[in-house]
């Protein structure tokens, strides 16, 4: 019995030590970091190391888009005399998906609201909503970063004033008793900031030394060599990727900018294309836009009577696409007659094999 008691207080002591060596590890790579911002470490940054660590397949994605994405930011955030480390907010914010939408209204790599994006100089409207643009919207950010920075002249603040707001800091700061520490006004900020700053440091870690762990970029994910050129009228990226040869989810996927894949035109407006497409599109500009331009973007008749339709149809508008909700007693010609399209359109457009739709599901209108 007491060889037994002996042999579990070594192992708990052994566990500890271990834990101790870890904690001190993490400790010691975050201080070894060449960054401006202070990255301090407790038991609350290692528990979201540990987080980060343990979603293996998570971390794949995210050193496979930071690839992509990591280079564009540095360019900026240079440009911009910011740290470089800054660039670890938009993994905490979207996890590097420029797609990212919150249920608030945020979207975009920097989850910016429509307000604060528009405030800030992005197009926002039905066919560009630069909240997505990589280039665009880090632009953005740093001009409000560094009015953060003016604000409170330490970055630990202006990371937690970016995601609670600056109003909540500088009432935590007063409510401290004046303090300007994020450690001392940490009981007085919001929940969810508590938790921010020390995930913005976990991020740091894991995205500089993931590969200690073990853990590599997914292949899969990996992003072209790309270069932009200028559109100046009105284009489809349909029209695009069927001339110059891409996939049309590769060409959106890189200009994530145009949900509803125009570009609308009538200004300069940027194109991203893998790099050794751009001579090909340059060469053959005039064919592209050419292509299939009375289809796609010369006459859009068609689809404006449908948007204008769902104010009394019952249909809704997400991201430019039409939707309506099946109600009890319709049927797929009564909708169809509704919307001005066939029963044979709407089983394509949302994959029927026959007539049978149930109350309280939901159909796409169009393509």
């Amino acid at each position: 019995m007491r060889r037994c008691l002996i042999i579990l207080l070594l192992v708990v002591v052994g566990v500890c030590m271990r834990a101790e060596n870890v904690d001190s590890l993490y400790k010691a790579r975050l201080q070894y970091l060449p960054y401006e911002i202070e990255m301090p470490y407790n038991p609350v940054v290692g528990t979201y190391i540990q987080r980060y660590l343990k979603s293996e397949q998570q971390m794949a994605r995210l050193l496979a888009r930071a690839d992509y994405y990591f280079p564009i930011f540095w360019n900026i955030l240079d440009k911009h005399n910011l740290p470089y480390e800054l660039c670890y907010l938009p993994v905490i914010e979207s996890a590097l998906n420029p797609m990212a939408h919150s249920s608030m209204g945020a979207a975009g790599l920097w989850q910016f609201m429509p307000s604060t994006g528009k405030l800030y100089g992005l197009e926002i409207n039905s066919l560009v909503d630069e909240r997505r643009d990589p280039i665009g919207s880090t632009e953005a950010a740093c001009a409000f970063l560094k009015r953060l920075y003016t604000d409170f002249q330490d970055w630990n603040l202006v990371i937690a004033a970016y995601n609670c707001g600056p109003g909540n800091v500088k009432k935590a700061i007063a409510r401290s008793g004046g303090k300007t520490d994020f450690w001392s006004i940490y009981p007085y900020l919001p929940n969810e900031t508590r938790c921010y700053l020390p995930i913005f440091i976990a991020a740091c870690y894991v995205m500089n030394y993931a590969d200690l762990h073990t853990i590599c970029p997914d292949t899969v994910w990996r992003y072209p060599m790309t270069d932009t050129v200028v559109v100046r009228e009105r284009l489809h990226l349909s029209q695009v990727a069927e001339i110059v040869g891409i996939g049309l989810d590769t060409l959106r996927m890189l200009n994530p900018q145009y949900p509803r894949d125009i570009i609308p035109g009538g200004k300069d407006y940027t194109l991203c294309l893998p790099a050794e497409l751009v001579t090909t599109y340059i060469e053959q500009e005039d064919t592209i836009r050419q292509h299939r331009a009375d289809e796609l973007v010369n006459n859009r008749r068609d689809e404006i009577e449908l948007l204008h339709k769902t104010g009394v149809s019952g249909g809704y508008s997400v991201n430019g696409v039409t939707y309506y909700k099946i109600k009890a007693g319709d049927t797929l010609g009564a909708i169809a007659k509704k919307f001005h399209v066939s029963v044979k359109q709407l089983k394509a457009w949302n994959g029927l094999k026959d007539d049978n739709i149930r109350a309280g599901k939901t159909l796409r209108i169009g393509k």
